[in-house]
């Protein structure tokens, strides 16, 4: 069994012994520490919540809802909703913050606790080290019978969310409605089956073939939005002569996008077509993490903008953009995060902006992808001994190349011109994860394979 504590909240298998996996235990005090902390730094008594459709949703909410209630907070519950919908939800409702019941991408015996401070953003990195202390010490006092939170429901952040993105100044929906878009979508039986064709009628589209949009929990596949992932969703885009294909994770903050071909639009190309689009109208500068594709640099560059990379994780793409002034940023997975909405990854936004822009740019979804630089990702890994220090080493391969531009803001990341390698170590194994990019698959594979092999010489060196 598997229970990642982090600074973002509590993830793990459901079942198991408490400690190990996701219990009714872990649920319960992890709850418990995050209201006490809501109530303590916010002075509100009220959280809003909403789940993905993974099978054990439905328990993980009957226990986190009482949770808070026997702490006298009154719960908004949306229901089945998406990570972005309570993210909105959370300020309009006037909450001191929100939970989001969602494992993400991971398979279906998982599934997790998303925190939100009251401006429904995720917690910082001080914050989630207050509620683990507080998860820890468990120094909590329940309200008696006369004091409980009370559970009041609410289905109606569907249509605000829609409506809210529908009056974003950049989201043509006259546009969308003349281009005439047949679109296939695959939204692994979780919330997106709900939230996406919804949106998608909202802005004109009336030819929608429906794959997995059933929001029953049973994932047909690994829910990571990965090509690999996509196969049934590519053979539809082409057996239906559809326009393009839309994918989205149980918990709709991620996106990617099949061509009219069959091919991958690529999930590090999202945020860069969005942001093309967003640049072309408001100017100005755009974040990414340091593990994203160069070609948002490049896109932002040539409208004159300036772009800035932040360490991996949203908390830190939202706090980087905040710093300067970005109006898109957001991850090289799928995240589009544009502020004009919220601060927050939203595959509905994505979605509205990307199809603005195919129907203005007035040509197929692969000409589009076809006017970005190309290029290719590697992600590779190497395994150390529990006791390696690993710090260290990164030291001295940042020694070696001392030379190449770099940043230690999140592990190493060394460029050479338009290419770079990013070191990262994990915080839960022994491990180096190594992303590396080039123009090419072979110079992306070959820059990652040198520097595993001066790893591998300055470990030599060392014994």
């Amino acid at each position: 069994m598997t229970l990642i504590k982090s600074i973002s909240g509590i993830r793990g298998i459901i079942g198991g012994k408490p400690g190990n996996g996701l219990t009714p235990v872990d649920i319960l005090k992890f709850t418990a520490a995050f209201g006490k902390w809501t109530v303590q730094n916010s002075g509100k008594s009220k959280i809003v919540i909403g789940r993905d459709a993974r099978i054990s949703g439905e328990m993980v909410r009957n226990l986190v809802a009482g949770t808070l209630q026997s702490l006298g907070i009154d719960v908004v519950d949306l229901g089945l909703s998406t990570t972005p919908t309570v993210e909105v939800a959370v300020p309009d409702e006037n909450a001191g913050g929100g939970i989001i019941i969602t494992a993400s991408h991971n398979p279906k015996q998982w599934n997790a606790l998303k925190l939100l401070n009251h401006k429904g953003e995720f917690i910082s990195d001080q914050d989630g080290k207050e509620v683990l202390e507080l998860a820890e010490n468990l120094d909590l006092e329940f309200s008696d019978v006369n004091q409980l939170g009370k559970i009041y429901f609410n289905d109606t952040y569907l249509d605000k969310h829609i409506n809210k993105i529908l009056a974003l100044p950049l989201v043509d929906v006259d546009a969308v409605r003349k281009a005439k878009f047949k679109v296939a979508i695959d939204c692994v039986n979780s919330t997106g089956g709900i939230f996406v064709p919804a949106l998608l009628k909202a802005l004109g589209v009336e030819t929608i073939h429906e794959l997995y949009c059933q929001p029953d929990g049973h994932f047909p596949h690994n829910p990571e939005p990965l090509p690999e992932n996509l196969i049934a969703l590519s053979q539809e885009v082409v057996a239906k002569k559809a326009h393009l294909g839309i994918a989205v994770d149980p918990d709709v903050d991620r996106l990617c996008f099949v061509c009219e071909d069959g091919s991958m639009f690529g999930e590090e190309y999202t945020l860069v077509a969005v942001a093309d689009y967003v640049l072309s109208n408001t100017p100005g500068n755009t974040v990414s993490n340091l593990s994203s594709t160069r070609a948002l640099r490049d896109v932002t560059e040539k409208t004159g903008n300036a772009y800035n990379a932040a360490a991996v994780g949203e908390v830190n793409v939202v706090n980087k953009m905040k710093e300067t002034n970005a109006v898109i940023g957001g991850e090289g997975n799928g995240g589009v995060i544009y502020p004009e909405s919220h601060y927050g990854r939203d595959a509905l936004v994505g979605i509205a902006l990307f199809l603005t822009h195919l129907a203005k740019f007035g040509k197929s979804i692969s000409a589009l992808r076809a006017s970005y630089p190309n290029y290719f990702i590697s992600k590779n890994k190497i395994t150390l001994t529990p006791e390696m220090d690993i710090d260290g080493l990164l030291l001295k391969v940042q020694e070696k190349y001392k030379n190449q531009p770099h940043s230690t803001i999140d592990g190493l990341k060394i460029e050479f011109d338009k290419e770079w390698v990013h070191l990262r170590k994990s915080n839960t194994e022994p491990i180096i994860r190594i992303y590396s990019e080039g123009n090419s698959e072979t110079v992306a594979n070959n820059l990652a394979n040198k520097i595993i092999s001066d790893i591998k010489e300055i470990l030599q060196l060392t014994e």
